[in-house]
């Protein structure tokens, strides 16, 4: 149980890509369908009841035109009005008309029923209202306060009509939208998905095509084919499986040279033990030793290029110059060191990489030079150039590529391996980067100029 819980966890994954595309156009669509459709609802449903406010308002107008006062004071109609449902008892369209000290004036489609007059309007435009007055009717009602000539009574005139129409237009207007918008919203997901599911196909194709590389049967993405979105990344996966491949080529040349260089040393030992030679320890500790120095120098090419991939390699010069001469100084506290040029500049090199390019050329400065080294960092273009000059002899020009072997060293009677300007340019080359030997003008000895890319 406790053994599968990481195989569980590692299965996990973030989700379907395209549910997730679109199960967010899906929302996006809902709701704006919702909130457009809320809008057009109020938008629709204020003209409807505009329209229907605005027959009332035209019945009202009539009622005013045709009002008059009789001899007694109290409001008559000159003529009737022509709607024959102000006729027919509960027709669900009346009119009153109300004035204080009088009594209501109702149409007969009110029969026994009178309309609620409230407080007195301080304006004389008209009022639409919904009432809930009549219990087995919904009414809209639309009132106006008028005071009509030779009359000191304000007269309120009102005109109602029950909802059910209304009510039926809306009820109609919002079954179409609803129906129209959910249509519209289906048709919109649809679209979503079949957009989504277009718009990522080529990544099927991408995993069909890492399937091929796996079978063997191609070794990269084809790019040409791929849409303008997809192809940097297939460039940048082409560009990771070749250097996943270089990588892979040096590690197997790094292992069939280390093999050789190996094998010849075992030979001896193996040769001087058989004999049972007198000298066999010595012979032992003299191969043992070339063998250790082989394996150091692959380790550290080795190292190089695992770590020369990394986007993030940076390393600071001046603090990694103030380190090795602080190294280099202790063990020649005769040499004297001087060091030159801006601090600020980095390389795309890993510090430790950099740590062993200049203390091997710093210590061959001091161990070889008269007793002064001299070193300069400058920028140059996109590299870094590290100027390491000496007081020393020198070297001839003739000798100076052959140096750069393994094992080949020019002085014999100082302690050393011959491997360390070897491992420099090694190290450089795998960086991009390229060390070489020249004389100083300044020290006259030798100059060892080590470019490096520099990094941003």
């Amino acid at each position: 149980m406790t053994e599968a819980l990481p195989i569980e966890q590692k299965r996990r994954t973030t989700g379907s890509l395209t549910r997730r595309m679109i199960t967010i156009a899906a929302l996006w669509i809902l709701l704006l369908l919702a909130g457009g459709g809320l809008a057009l609802d109020r938008v629709l449903t204020s003209a409807i009841t505009r329209n229907f406010d605005a027959q009332l308002e035209y019945v009202l107008r009539s009622m005013v035109a045709s009002a008059e006062i009789g001899p007694d004071g109290e409001m008559r109609f000159s003529r009737a009005l022509a709607d024959q449902r102000f006729l027919e008892p509960n027709s669900g369209l009346y009119w009153q008309v109300t004035g204080k000290g009088f009594e209501a004036f109702p149409s007969r489609s009110l029969w026994d029923r009178r309309l609620a007059a409230g407080p007195a309007h301080t304006d004389s435009d008209a009022h639409a209202y919904d009432s809930r007055e009549f219990p087995d009717e919904a009414l809209r009602i639309l009132e106006r306060d008028i005071r009509l000539p030779d009359s000191p009574v304000l007269w309120r005139f009102q005109v109602a009509e029950s909802r059910v129409g209304l009510d039926e237009q809306i009820a109609v207007l919002r079954r179409t939208l609803v129906r129209s918008f959910a249509l519209l919203g289906l048709g919109l997901i649809v679209l979503a998905g079949l957009q989504t599911l277009y718009g990522l196909w080529p990544l099927n194709r991408i995993r069909q095509s890492i399937g091929e590389m796996r079978a063997g049967r191609a070794n990269r993405v084809e790019a040409s084919t791929m849409p303008n979105e997809v192809q940097p990344m297939v460039e940048e996966l082409n560009a990771l499986l070749e250097h996943n491949e270089k990588q892979a080529e040096e590690a197997r040349r790094h292992a069939g040279n280390l093999a050789h260089a190996l094998k010849t040393p075992l030979t001896v030992i193996m040769n001087a033990a058989t004999a049972q030679a007198p000298d066999l320890a010595d012979t032992v500790i003299r191969e043992a030793a070339t063998m250790r120095r082989q394996v150091d120098h692959h380790l550290a090419r080795a190292r190089a290029v695992g770590r020369r991939g990394h986007a993030h390699s940076r390393a600071d010069v001046w603090p990694s110059l103030e380190s090795v001469e602080r190294a280099v100084g202790r063990l020649y506290d005769h040499v004297r060191f001087d060091m030159d040029g801006p601090r600020d500049l980095a390389v795309h090199v890993e510090r430790q990489d950099l740590d062993e390019m200049l203390g091997n050329l710093i210590e061959n400065a001091a161990k070889y030079g008269g007793g002064s080294v001299f070193v300069t960092i400058a920028r140059a273009g996109d590299f870094v150039e590290m100027l390491v000059e000496d007081d020393g002899p020198g070297i001839p020009e003739e000798e100076r590529q052959r140096i750069f072997d393994r094992g080949v060293r020019l002085d014999t009677g100082k302690p050393g391996t011959g491997l360390g300007l070897a491992i420099v340019r090694d190290v450089a080359e795998i960086y991009g980067g390229s060390v070489s030997l020249e004389e100083s003008e300044d020290l006259g000895g030798l100059l060892a100029r080590l470019r490096l890319p520099a990094a941003a």
